[in-house]
């Protein structure tokens, strides 16, 4: 076996097995050495006294434990992934598992590929290791980076719990650098893409894509997504002090609060489809239905951006509210964001509310005068 130690190659003596010399190097990896062997022969005598018949794998199993009985990697990447899934519904949703689950099939799949074994024991892993998987799955999977990110979190996060519960004599990968996270700017519709889609003619017969464009108009009025948007109920709805209609509910993403003053536009569509006998706000329609229907409503209104629900949220980020002049904190609010820095990523600066702010800013100095 490798006993994971270097040494530079002219201090090397093969015939003693040892550095020569008296410096530090030498003095060091000599007494890493003669530790290695009195740990191999202390499971050699143990062996012994089990007064069975035993060979040089047994003594080697012994030594570094054996894998049956060990926390290795995967097996400890297993306890990570069942401390998830017993989260689910308490502080983590449950579209949050299959990133886990995709990641623990690639590693098992890298370490075959690799080392052609199931798993591999803390003692085994080096720095290589970890540059080789995220090779792996960048070049031989073909994932983007961000996926190999998420992969590779989880694998340092095993890692850390492995040598917090003395799996592991050192942290491995303490110091590696994640991949940088690619920063997507969040589609949002300009003004007139929305008003054509607002204002676009569906036949009467398309029932579900005229509903499929009004969830996504109340997406563009409320911020809601689309998970929340088809689960909300009249209990949701509440009359504030003013008289105005306010939604509340908690998000599924991660069951935090959400609230959101509707706008009469957001009012006249709950109105539109209100059924006492039905529990929810509106009518169910799936995902895969409503994104198909998507696509057809981009084609319908003659516009280019590639259109799916969610672009609804951030338009009412970013068109809606942002360039009306609400403060951020409450945008964060309205969408249930558990930090504001989440919120900033959503609704993105636009043009008209950088002209406008600096605008603002050269009338509120006009009358400061530059004293040198």
């Amino acid at each position: 076996f490798s006993c994971k130690l270097s040494c530079t190659p002219e201090l090397w003596n093969p015939r003693e097995s040892r550095l020569n010399g008296k410096g530090k190097e030498a003095v060091e990896t000599n007494a890493k050495i003669e530790k290695l062997l009195l740990a191999v022969n202390n499971a050699f005598d143990s062996l012994m006294s089990r007064k069975v018949d035993f060979d040089a794998t047994d003594v080697k199993n012994h030594f570094q434990g054996c894998m049956e009985t060990q926390m290795t990697l995967m097996r400890m990447t297993d306890v990570v992934c069942d401390d998830l899934k017993a989260r689910i519904g308490i502080d983590r949703a449950k579209g949050t598992y299959p990133g886990y689950h995709y990641m623990r099939l690639t590693l098992g799949e890298f370490i075959k590929h690799q080392y052609k074994v199931k798993d591999l024991s803390f003692g085994q892993l080096t720095e290589q290791f970890i540059h080789d998987y995220e090779n792996f799955i960048l070049d031989e999977k073909g994932h983007a980076v961000d996926t190999a990110r998420h992969y590779l979190a989880i694998v340092k996060k095993s890692c850390r719990k492995a040598y917090k519960e003395g799996h592991s004599e050192r942290f491995m990968f303490q110091h590696y650098v994640l991949p940088k996270q690619t920063v997507k700017t969040p589609k949002a519709l300009c003004r007139e893409s929305f008003e054509k889609i607002r204002d676009v003619e569906i036949a009467p017969h398309r029932t579900t894509h005229r509903l499929a464009r009004d969830l996504f108009l109340f997406a563009c009025y409320t911020g809601v997504a689309y998970s929340d948007a088809v689960t909300v109920t009249r209990e949701n709805l509440y009359t504030g002090e003013d008289g105005k209609l306010w939604l509340k509910y908690r998000r599924k993403k991660n069951e935090l609060r959400a609230s959101v003053k509707l706008l009469p536009e957001a009012v006249a569509l709950i109105e539109k489809y209100h059924d006492d006998s039905r529990d929810t706000l509106f009518p169910m329609i799936h995902y895969p239905s409503m994104r198909n229907h998507m696509k057809t409503l981009a084609v319908l209104a003659g516009i280019k951006e590639n259109l799916c629900y969610h672009v609804g949220r951030h338009s009412f980020a970013s068109l809606v509210t942002l360039e009306a002049g609400v403060p951020i904190e409450t945008i964060s609010s309205m969408l249930g964001h558990s930090n504001i820095q989440t919120t900033q990523v959503y609704a993105r600066v636009t043009p008209k509310k950088l002209f406008e702010d600096m605008d603002r800013l050269i009338e509120a100095t006009g009358d400061l005068k530059l004293v040198l």
